[in-house]
């Protein structure tokens, strides 16, 4: 597998790739020909990696011997071509008379290309049909089915000649030279039409005598110990491929999805609810999210192209449990489903806030984790929405709930902050709610019901999915958690692991590095130019530029608390302002000498800004309190108040200072309606107050005349969040949902507030996740903002954008690594 390319200091190109112990096949057949046995074990794993990768759409069009490992593990069979199949032009005499010296190319390598290949027609499973055959050809005997010594003679061979006998290897079964010259047949309508075939053939050969017969007489005794010796082996290696075979070696595709899918970015908002990518629970189809607008689309795994469901512009989609059916989440927080082949969009209901992770069980009931609320079932059919599990005490969120087998239990994760570090993995029996903890620091759970019967459960820590014996009936893990896999792409703010699993044992996944999810601070021009701010890469949000522009106040998040820090860049010194582990949302008092800050429980707090004293109450209240912006004259603070899941209500508040302080009066409402409105930001006069609000379904910037005199204006027109007012210029900037900065500029006629059409502002593409976390800031002189970046954009995260992971043969490779009882 190609992990990277570069270059070294302009001086040579590199790649670096998957480091595999073992020996290729190629190597292992330059020691001379297979034991029939040992050709037939590996044959057979061969044909079954190729027919589940091309019962998931892949065709590999090069399998060559080089192709193909021989490990511990079994046999892997490398570098799988594109999911999506392309024509390419035949061979000419130049290129294939280069390839006979150096081979592999693009185009395959010529003793294992079919004759259609040359003929310029598209690969598919049949072409990989043939290159099996010649490379079961060339274990068994040792030589290539097909030679010459110049592109004429080769191809000359393929398109017309048959390869020598196999029989020149004494005892080859005559089954075996039937399987072999079948796939080698030159018309493909005349071989095996799919790679099962060829499978269940090696696993269940014929019982016959397996030698040719010598044509002299002479050796009539010889021939009949030799078709006893033959029929001997060929029952041997029957019997060691039946007890070999249950436990299939694990088959990696990395594939393209194409170039015109954009999957979610890894940091954006709306990944967070949950997997950007779902496999159905029969594995037989994949939907995925992609572009700025949210679309949905499905691919069954047999074709290849992916189908829009129209209509269905949402996120984190999941299957329901007869795989007819996706459920998906809207920008409004409502559930709706479709149907896999299309249709109308069904509402089914409005859980009441965000929900993180879908869970559709065989008796029509939906499960979900909606935030600020716990867990929440919901008929199919739609209906009243239950809480089934509410939050206990010190309990942030119960998120990503699974439905266990047979309906009696669900498993989920638990939060007391929103970091994976804070968080553990749950179980609730429906009958009578009772909980415990089967782990800690582990999100987004799953439990596996392999086919032998065991039960496993995994889930992610980071980036490494853990997978441990699980007792479905007794509720209990048995053994110690191990890691299978530690480059699953997961969400820093919650954990949300960017994979799904199906009931078949495929899994799919998108990658990530070691810095999935972590970000970087930096100054950011309109230009596009970014200057680094704090270089180092963390777990950061809602970055707060001081008054005189010379300090930044920010959120850092170490361990799973999260607190309010001070960082000074001229002398590159941080200092910690809270120690409560659950602070937020700090601000500045327009003076410079104070912070505002969301405290752990209600209400806001305010501290000294250069760290001396201890923070104080603010205002308080029982419902959670963000604060956003000072009026420029610092006597009244703009906040949003939770009301009910994560829709808040615009609220101020009067304050004063008396030297020692800030004292807060009596906060007075400034707007409450349905919708979920928040961010207000007070204008350089004082004049007039921007917010977002999710009025219209989706979140917008909008404009009100503070005191509010019923005037409204409506600024960005695709999406908003995080009104910024320019103190030197006539402009209002914002951030769209999919993380870029828009600026739109503004006159004022009487009492009638005029917005331009919004421009881009700066065409890079900011970190963090937009709605959960604030991620910018506009500094004083209105020329630079501060913005989150991701840490990981260097290491060519846009560019995995397009690409998934396939994992065949999944539960086998549990079963390898995580023996039930150890």
């Amino acid at each position: 597998m190609l992990h990277d390319i570069g270059n070294h200091d302009g001086v040579g190109s590199f790649m670096v790739m998957e480091f595999m112990e073992g020996e290729t096949l190629s190597a292992r057949i330059e020691k001379g020909a297979l034991p029939l046995d040992q050709a037939l074990k590996f044959a057979t794993q061969i044909a079954d990696a190729l027919d589940r990768a091309h019962r998931a759409g892949v065709t590999h069009r090069d399998v060559k011997p080089q192709n193909i490992m021989l490990t511990r593990d079994g046999v892997k069979v490398l570098d799988f071509g594109l999911a999506k199949s392309s024509s390419k032009p035949g061979p000419t005499e130049e290129t294939l008379t280069k390839v006979l010296t150096t081979e592999g190319t693009m185009m395959g390598t010529p003793q294992y290309m079919a004759p259609e290949q040359f003929e310029g027609k598209e690969a598919d499973a049949r072409s990989d049909i043939w290159a099996f055959g010649a490379v079961l050809y060339e274990m068994v005997t040792g030589q290539k089915a097909f030679q010459g010594k110049s592109y004429s003679s080769l191809l000359g061979a393929i398109l017309s000649a048959d390869p020598p006998p196999m029989s020149v290897k004494p005892f080859t079964p005559a089954w075996l030279e039937r399987l072999v010259r079948r796939c080698l047949q030159k018309d493909p309508d005349d071989r095996y039409q799919s790679m099962r075939d060829v499978v269940i053939e090696l696993q269940a050969p014929p019982q016959e005598s397996a030698a040719v017969r010598p044509s002299k007489a002479a050796l009539w005794p010889w021939m009949a110990a030799a078709g006893a010796l033959a029929l001997a082996l060929a029952a041997l290696a029957f019997v060691h491929l039946r007890e070999t075979t249950p436990e299939r070696p694990l088959v990696r595709l990395d594939v393209d999805l194409g170039a015109d899918v954009s999957l979610l970015s890894l940091t954006n908002i709306l990944t967070r609810a949950g997997s950007s990518v779902a496999i159905s629970s029969d594995g037989t189809r994949l939907v995925y999210v992609s572009g700025t607008s949210y679309k949905l689309f499905t691919r069954r795994l047999d074709q290849s192209k992916a189908t829009e469901l129209p209509g269905a512009g949402g996120y984190a989609p999941f299957f329901s449990a007869d795989s007819q059916w996706i459920g998906f989440e809207t920008s409004g927080f409502k559930l709706n489903k479709i149907s896999v082949e299309g249709g109308a969009v069904v509402p089914v209901a409005d859980p009441g806030g965000p929900f993180y992770g879908g869970s559709w069980s065989e008796d029509g009931n939906i499960y979900v984790g909606v935030t600020g609320k716990g867990l929440v079932r919901i008929r199919e059919g739609g209906g009243a929405p239950e809480t089934i599990a509410p939050l206990g005490d010190g309990e942030a969120d119960l998120l990503f709930p699974q439905i266990l087998p047979g309906g009696k239990a669900v498993l989920f994760s638990a939060y007391t902050v929103r970091s994976p570090d804070a968080s553990s993995i749950e179980v609730m029996t429906l009958a009578d709610h009772h909980r415990k903890t089967i782990s800690r620091g582990g999100t987004s759970p799953r439990y596996l019901a392999t086919s032998n019967g065991a039960g496993y459960l995994v889930y992610i820590n980071k980036a490494t999915l853990f997978a441990i014996p699980f007792d479905p009936d007794k509720l209990e893990t048995r053994g110690t958690a191990l890691p299978i896999l530690d480059d699953v792409a997961s969400n820093s703010g919650l954990g949300t692991a960017q994979l799904s699993i199906s009931r078949t044992g495929t899994l799919v996944y998108r990658r990530s590095g070691e810095d999935a999810g972590l970000l970087t601070v930096a100054w950011l021009d309109g230009a596009g130019k970014t200057q680094p701010l704090l270089a180092k890469p963390g777990v950061y949000g809602y970055p707060s530029v001081s008054p005189d522009g010379q300090r930044l106040a920010l959120a850092v998040t170490e361990g799973g608390n999260q607190d309010i820090w001070v960082y000074d860049p001229q002398r590159d010194t941080m200092t910690r302002l809270t120690f409560d582990g659950r602070s937020g949302f700090p601000i500045w008092s327009p003076d410079g000498r104070y912070i505002v800050f969301q405290t752990s429980g209600a209400g806001t707090s305010v501290t000294r800004s250069d760290g001396a004293g201890k923070p104080q109450p603010l205002t308080q209240t029982k419902n959670p309190q963000y604060p956003y912006f000072f009026t420029p004259d610092g006597k009244t603070l703009g906040f949003n108040e939770r009301h009910s899941g994560i829709s808040s209500d615009l609220w101020t508040v009067p304050i004063e200072s008396d030297g020692a302080g800030l004292r807060a009066g009596k906060p007075q409402l400034f707007r409450q309606t349905s919708a979920d409105e928040r961010n207000p930001s007070f204008s350089p006069d004082g004049r007039w107050l921007a917010y977002t609000s999710n009025e219209s379904g989706t979140f917008q910037i909008y404009v009100r005349e503070f005191p509010d005199k019923g005037g409204k204006w409506q600024i960005s027109n695709s999406s908003g969040a995080y009104p910024m007012w320019s103190r030197t210029g006539k402009e209002l900037f914002f951030e769209t949902l999919d993380n870029h900065i828009m600026a739109a500029a503004y006159t004022v006629k009487g009492d009638s507030f005029v917005a331009e059409k919004p421009r881009p502002w700066s065409g890079q593409t900011l970190g963090g996740d937009v709605n959960l976390v604030k991620n910018v800031d506009l500094a004083p002189d209105g020329k630079r903002i501060v913005a989150l970046m991701p840490a990981t954009e260097a290491k060519g995260a846009q560019e995995a954008q397009n690409h998934v992971v396939f994992l065949l043969n999944f539960f086998d490779e549990l079963r390898r690594k995580v023996p039930v009882g150890k």
